[in-house]
C-alpha cells in the first residue's frame, strides 16, 4: 500500500485543524501550532481561560465588533503555553486555521514569531498592524484519500 505523504505545511496545518477541535467556544473552532526548526514547540485552541466556565456554559460576552470577550484566542494560547513550558518562540512559524486578529498579531510579533501560515482569511480587512514584518502564506490544505496501488510480487 502506498500513501501520499503530506508536505510539512500540510502536516502542520492538519494538526492545527485537529487542535482546533478542542475549542470550547462554539463561535469558531480555531487551532494553532507553533513550529521552530521543524519541531512543534506548542499548540493552542480558542476557549475560556483555565478554570473558567466555557463559552457554551456562560455565553460569549461579545464586543460591539462581534468578538467573543470570554475566549483566549488559539494563537495567544499557543504563545502562552510555550512560555509556560520554557519554549522560546523567537524565529518560529505559526500555523493557524484562521488569520489572527490585531491584538494577537501584536503578541505574535512581540513573541518573535516570524512567519504565519494560515488557512482561512478572517477579518483581514480590519488589520492595522504592519504585516511587512511577517512572511505570510495562505496554505491550502487538501485531505487526500490514500492511493492503493497493486504490486506484483516476483517469485
Amino acid at each position: 500500500m502506498t500513501t501520499q505523504r503530506p508536505s510539512k505545511d500540510e502536516y502542520f496545518m492538519q494538526l492545527a485543524r485537529t487542535v482546533g477541535t478542542r475549542s470550547t467556544c462554539p463561535k469558531a473552532q480555531v487551532g494553532a501550532v507553533l513550529v521552530r526548526e521543524g519541531s512543534i514547540i506548542s499548540t493552542g485552541y480558542n476557549g475560556a481561560p483555565v478554570g473558567e466556565k466555557h463559552c457554551s456554559e456562560a455565553g460569549h460576552n461579545e464586543s460591539p465588533d462581534g468578538h467573543c470577550q470570554r475566549a483566549v484566542h488559539a494563537e495567544l494560547n499557543a504563545v502562552l503555553q510555550a512560555a509556560k513550558h520554557g519554549n522560546a518562540t523567537a524565529g518560529s512559524t505559526l500555523f493557524i486555521t484562521h488569520f489572527p486578529c490585531n491584538n494577537c498579531l501584536k503578541a505574535i510579533r512581540n513573541a518573535g514569531i516570524v512567519e504565519i501560515k494560515y488557512e482561512t482569511a478572517y477579518k483581514n480587512h480590519e488589520n492595522f498592524i504592519n504585516l511587512d514584518f511577517f512572511k505570510l502564506h495562505q496554505v491550502k490544505v487538501e485531505i487526500k484519500e490514500p492511493v492503493m496501488k497493486e504490486k506484483k510480487l516476483m517469485a
